[in-house]
């Protein structure tokens, strides 16, 4: 597709950015330098955390107006100046079409998404936390009042679904979907040292199992994982995404957690192929993760997105082996791949098409298929803070799962950025889910009721929680 074509004549599309940490500040930098893309209001906790932010893109600090009333952003737009404000509300009512909601917190996510629907803008949510939990709701509801709620390229969910998409598109056959995990595992055969974010240990018993070649691929991702035991091998933000992909396409999971194998690049066709064809799959149309292997000198996969397809014509797939492609080591299968992802440098496109082709680049229809759920790994006692932290918006000593999706009710398991930050009112024992009765939810909490009229579209239910579940009033 010629993107030139695809958005001639169009014409410019005005923001305003919720969050501007790491993608937020992205989307601001590459923003200055689309011609068809505005970005002159930005929203934080705090107005001046904005606008540092548009001072660190290079926007002239004379030019920055610190606004805290809708009188004052109407003044400080109108006078075409650069607006920084602590609240979404305040500059809401601006001649802008979209939201960029990239607080990645689950809460205020859910806020501003209703705010920026209520106000008749489009909305990309970048916050996989909310899209978790509400997002076919969200986007159900800005349909029906003719916005968009989409996910954005950049971050791998929107990527993997453009993918996968136009694998079926052209009438390829998807035996797996997924993408790699945040960081690779870099093994040098030289010091026998495993590596992965910043941490490297010495396991010569890796060097053994490094390379697949014929063997059995299940004993190899076993021994693989085991050897490797010291680094983490299921990160919650990987099934978080993979969890959007499954509702936006007809994909499932073929485990909870996902397999996750430790694979070379040029193995991936064969891990995350069919039993029957010696892979880890028990059948077809699955989402995976996989942690990229290589050597230090082997050119990364960059956090990318990947399609397993497979090989029906041998002929046509040996002519585009000999081309470079990655299949299988049996041929029956093939590997397409995005190798990056660039956060907000990427952006612009899921916007554009948002508001100016009113089309999401997440799923053709909103559909509740899955639940990203919590599930403690240590014994939790009652009192015990749902802390949610880290880059990767963790919750100590719990870990998570991809199952179908339900109503929420006193013992369905709680959706696990529905739990986050919230306290236990009762203990949960190591391996448990969470469900709803174990947590205090405030009765005004928007994320709550935003998924319990969720599930009353999707489920046909208002799923209610009984008096188990403890309601803390605002």
């Amino acid at each position: 597709m010629n993107y030139h074509s695809h958005f001639a004549g169009a014409r410019r599309v005005e923001t305003v950015v919720v969050g501007t940490g790491g993608f937020g500040r992205s989307f601001l930098v590459q923003a200055q330098h689309v011609p068809l893309l505005g970005a002159r209001v930005a929203v934080d906790r705090e107005a001046e955390t904005a606008a540092a932010a548009f001072a660190s893109v290079g926007v002239a600090r004379r030019r920055i107006r610190i606004c805290s009333t809708s009188a004052e952003a109407e003044a400080a737009w109108k006078a075409g100046d650069v607006i920084a404000a602590g609240d979404l509300s305040c500059v809401v009512g601006l001649p802008v079409d979209a939201v960029v909601e990239a607080t990645g917190q689950p809460e205020a996510g859910a806020k501003h998404a209703r705010i920026a629907i209520e106000a008749g803008r489009h909305v990309a949510l970048v916050s996989k936390e909310v899209d978790s939990v509400v997002g076919p709701g969200l986007a159900a509801v800005a349909r029906e009042r003719g916005l968009v709620v989409t996910p954005v390229d950049g971050d791998q969910p929107s990527l993997l679904i453009g993918l996968a998409s136009w694998a079926e598109v052209i009438g390829l056959e998807i035996i797996a979907a997924g993408k790699s995990s945040e960081y690779d595992f870099v093994f040098d055969p030289g010091t026998s040292t495993l590596s992965s974010n910043g941490r490297q240990v010495h396991l010569p018993d890796f060097a053994p199992v490094a390379n697949l070649g014929d063997r059995d691929c299940r004993e190899i991702a076993e021994r693989r994982a085991t050897i490797a035991a010291a680094f983490p091998q299921r990160a919650v933000p990987d099934l978080c995404e993979l969890s959007l992909v499954a509702n936006a396409l007809d994909l499932d999971p073929d485990v909870p957690t996902l397999h996750a194998p430790i694979a070379r690049i040029g193995e991936v066709p064969t891990f995350l192929n069919l039993k029957s064809q010696g892979g880890l799959l028990s059948g077809a149309r699955r989402v995976d993760v996989f942690h990229c292997l290589r050597r230090p000198d082997e050119v990364s996969f960059a956090g990318g997105v990947f399609v397993v397809v497979r090989c029906k014509d041998r002929p046509t797939w040996t002519m585009l082996e000999e081309k470079g492609h990655v299949l299988a080591r049996d041929g029956s299968a093939a590997m397409m791949f995005v190798p990056r992802h660039l956060l907000g440098l990427e952006a612009a496109t899921s916007i554009l098409e948002a508001a100016i082709h009113g089309v999401s680049s997440g799923g053709v229809e909103a559909r509740h298929r899955v639940d990203l759920v919590a599930r403690a790994e240590v014994d939790l006692p009652a009192g015990h803070d749902l802390a949610m932290g880290g880059h990767h918006h963790v919750i100590t000593g719990v870990s998570s799962e991809i199952r179908p999706s339900q109503a929420l009710a006193p013992d369905a398991p709680a959706p696990f950025y529905l739990a986050a930050d919230r306290r236990l009112a009762r203990p949960v024992a190591k391996g448990e889910h969470i469900v709803m009765a174990d947590l205090e939810i405030e009765s005004s909490s928007i994320l709550l009721n935003l998924r319990r009229e969720q599930d009353a579209r999707f489920h046909g239910t208002e799923a209610s929680l009984d008096r188990r579940t403890r309601s803390v009033e605002a």
